[in-house]
């Protein structure tokens, strides 16, 4: 899906069929595939389906000006490379042209000489551009260490600890504030670890009530409180020859904290309402985002515990202190969510990339896989851009950081409303274009045959849904 085609793309879009033919001939070279067009509507719908990396256009045409044209490119992909030719040059256009994101502005008649410098150069550099996302999923390969992706110093640092740690700890606590991946540093300490076939067992304390605290850990017999028809083993027991995980242990109550000391110290439960106690191995890995040593000063944590637990800890770092591999972890989730979604993603446009690499990430990992999620399902293209993104970084894109506002938590993409959403995309687009399939789909930067699926799919079709589609 993210695999590079070998072979580039150039656009020659132009009303004289004699300067497409000349274009094509001097420009033709091996792994350049040229693809032309004798009017603007015909290049865009080709740009659309195609993704060509470059784009060779008249500046006056029929129907639609050059000027138009790189305007609606850069709409749809601002990494194209867009250059315009004219018979009518002027100082005024070229600046608009370069403003609006032209690579170059070129007099009529082009010398060729000098054009296809000028082409090579652009190739070369698509082909680095190309080779550097094939580099990325190398390197997300090579950066994947027990189901997490990093290769920061601060990520390689923790799977330094990891791998040290994992075959000795029989208790371990894990720190790092909500959303840096506290469950998969503590998965991946189970794997590498000497019961990695035992099993794993999680228990989340903020989900627990109180009163059932002790029963859930250390289980019950019969008769031991109101509600106890039958003996109940507890997660300890359950957990037995594996390894247990006690998220947000800051969480659990002080009367729960200190019968949990007391299996750690002596490798036993009993069962609430039991006698005997009853022997257990199991291996312990603790996760907060709280400061528990504050806590301990505020009389809510037992100190005991706290340095029985953290006799070996692990931080686990925040998003902000490793930039470094935003993009690495985009096209992780891309991938991801591409193939959840059935869709063909190719990655993000460069302001998109910017609007990401701003933001100051307050939710951590967990906050971006929950935007590229949501980006990935209302994109109706194969490129994320910014009107994919959710809303609270489409609004803040113009707003200065840090302090990201208070709005800026993560956004769990609602697949019912998001249905909705496309549908309305497609009745708005298909009402603008008054029925016209092409124009429709260039206004939704997706091909014909992606409008029809969708079209379909939402029963747009019908002669009895107001927006049944013009044929070409």
């Amino acid at each position: 899906m993210f695999e590079s085609d070998p072979s580039l793309f150039l656009l020659i879009i132009d009303d004289n069929q004699g300067s497409l033919d000349l274009l094509s001939n001097a420009l033709a070279q091996p792994g350049l595939e040229i693809l032309t067009a004798s009017n603007p509507d015909e290049g865009l719908d080709l740009f659309c389906s195609r993704h060509p990396q470059i784009v060779l256009t008249d500046l006056v045409m029929p129907q639609m000006s050059g000027m138009e044209v790189l305007e609606r490119i850069m709409e749809i992909d601002p990494a194209t490379d867009v250059i315009l030719m004219t018979a009518h040059y002027s100082t005024e256009s070229a600046v608009e042209a370069i403003q609006k994101g032209a690579s170059d502005y070129l007099n009529k008649p082009v010398s060729l000489g000098p054009l296809r410098e000028r082409i090579a150069k652009l190739i070369k550099e698509a082909r680095r551009r190309q080779r550097s996302l094939e580099l990325e999923d190398e390197l997300r390969g090579a950066a994947e260490f027990e189901g997490i992706v990093g290769r920061s110093p601060q990520m390689w640092d923790m799977f330094s600890r990891i791998q040290r740690v994992a075959p000795h700890y029989r208790a371990l606590l894990i720190t790092g504030e909500t959303g840096t991946g506290k469950d998969l540093v503590a998965r991946a300490i189970h794997r590498l670890s000497p019961v990695a076939q035992g099993r794993y067992v999680v228990l989340n304390c903020s989900a627990v009530v109180e009163t059932l605290f002790e029963s859930e850990l250390f289980g019950h017999v019969k008769g031991s409180f109101t509600g106890a028809t039958h003996d109940k083993p507890g997660l300890f027991e359950h957990a037995h020859g594996g390894t247990l995980f006690l998220d947000e242990i800051g969480d659990m109550p002080l009367a729960t904290q200190a019968k949990l000391l007391r299996v750690l110290q002596n490798q036993e439960v009993q069962r609430v309402g039991a006698l005997t106690a009853r022997k257990v191995d199991v291996r312990v890995v603790a996760a907060t985002n709280h400061d528990l040593r504050a806590a301990i000063a505020d009389k809510r944590f037992r100190e005991e515990l706290y340095y029985r637990l953290s006799m070996v800890e692990l931080h686990a770092p925040r998003l902000a202190d490793w930039k470094e591999d935003l993009a690495l972890l985009c096209r992780h989730f891309l991938r991801k969510y591409s193939t959840q979604y059935g869709k063909q993603i190719r990655g993000l446009t460069h302001r998109a990339q910017i609007r990401l690499a701003r933001h100051s990430w307050p939710g951590n990992v967990r906050e971006l896989e929950n935007v590229i999620g949501h980006a990935a399902m209302m994109t109706m293209s194969d490129t994320i851009d910014m009107q994919d993104l959710p809303g609270y970084l489409r609004t803040a894109a113009e707003r200065p950081e840090p302090g990201e506002p208070a709005d800026s938590a993560p956004v769990a993409a609602d697949i019912g409303s998001l249905e909705a959403q496309e549908r309305e995309l497609l009745v708005n687009a298909l009402a603008t274009a008054g029925g016209n399939q092409s124009k429709a789909a260039r206004l939704l930067r997706i091909g014909r045959d992606a409008l029809r699926y969708k079209v379909k799919k939402h029963r747009l079709d019908t002669p009895d849904s107001g927006h049944a589609m013009a044929a070409n």
